[in-house]
């Protein structure tokens, strides 16, 4: 087959298989080129404060649209219902949240966890929960401005850690610390405030990543063209192939044929030597 592909007349087909295949590669890159070039970037003005209740409603999944957007709520912190959340990074840095609870004012009635600060020890954090407490009894309604995240999926302790201990901000976990919060409105998310509870440091909580979209219509011609281009090689392969398989069947007839020949002739030289 070595021989075959080595003739003038397929090492030129061969060519014009590459060549072929090479503008198909061109076109798929092309495609690929217009996909990256027409991504559409799904932009969000999550930078922009808007009014909680146009965000976010209480007993419902959050929305993509309202992930990380900043938002303004009024409302009042009960006292009591204040916890720490542990474990929490801030620039690299572990230590611990001050989670308070919010009753929305300004919107749609419902429970809402408010992160007010980070600090790098416990009891640094512990002082700040007692003042939030001590403050939020005659405080009456405050306004947070914050970015709105989605609620977290509630960890439990490894074995031998306190019980209570909280890792995650995770509204069906404090719905069960919250005192006598039965069948009343929630909003499944938290607010992490912008400026932080005296004694605390701001929580780093920047935007979330803007999103792109492919063209996949584009994606998929590529990969079409990058077929076509597979596909041109080896449909030269497959003719050299066809034509080694039908050279050696064309050998084979004519060897059986010179054979029936040889044998024929072979038969009759003996008739001839007895008539003699």
């Amino acid at each position: 087959m070595l021989r075959m592909m080595l003739r003038p007349r397929w090492v030129l087909a061969l060519l014009a298989a590459l060549g072929i295949a090479a503008g198909f590669a061109l076109l798929a890159q092309w495609q690929v080129d217009r996909a990256v070039e027409q991504a559409i970037v799904v932009e969000r003005p999550t930078e922009e404060v808007r009014p909680f209740g146009e965000v976010v409603q209480p007993d419902g999944p959050t929305e993509q649209a309202a992930t990380g957007q900043r938002v303004a709520v009024t409302g009042t912190i009960v006292p009591g219902d204040t916890v720490l959340v542990q474990g929490r990074l801030n620039d690299g840095v572990a230590g611990w949240w001050v989670v308070a609870h919010l009753e929305v004012t300004d919107a749609a009635a419902g429970g809402l966890p408010v992160a007010l600060g980070w600090a790098a020890d416990e009891e640094t954090a512990r002082a700040a929960l007692d003042e939030v407490d001590r403050a939020a009894a005659s405080a009456g309604e405050i306004e947070v401005v914050g970015r709105f995240l989605p609620s977290e999926a509630p960890v439990a302790p490894d074995e031998g850690d306190d019980p209570q201990a909280m890792t995650t901000v995770a509204v069906a976990h404090l719905i069960n610390v919250w005192a006598d919060y039965d069948d009343r409105p929630v909003y499944f998310g938290y607010v992490t405030a912008t400026e932080p509870a005296a004694g605390l440091d701001a929580i780093d909580s920047p935007p979330p990543l803007q999103e792109s979209e492919l063209n996949w219509l584009n994606v998929f011609y590529a990969v079409e063209w990058v077929v076509f281009a597979g596909f041109a090689v080896f449909l030269w392969y497959r003719l050299v192939k066809d034509a080694v398989q039908r050279e050696r069947e064309e050998a084979e007839l004519a060897a059986e044929e010179a054979g029936q020949a040889d044998a024929a002739s072979d038969a009759a030289a003996p008739a001839d030597a007895t008539r003699d």
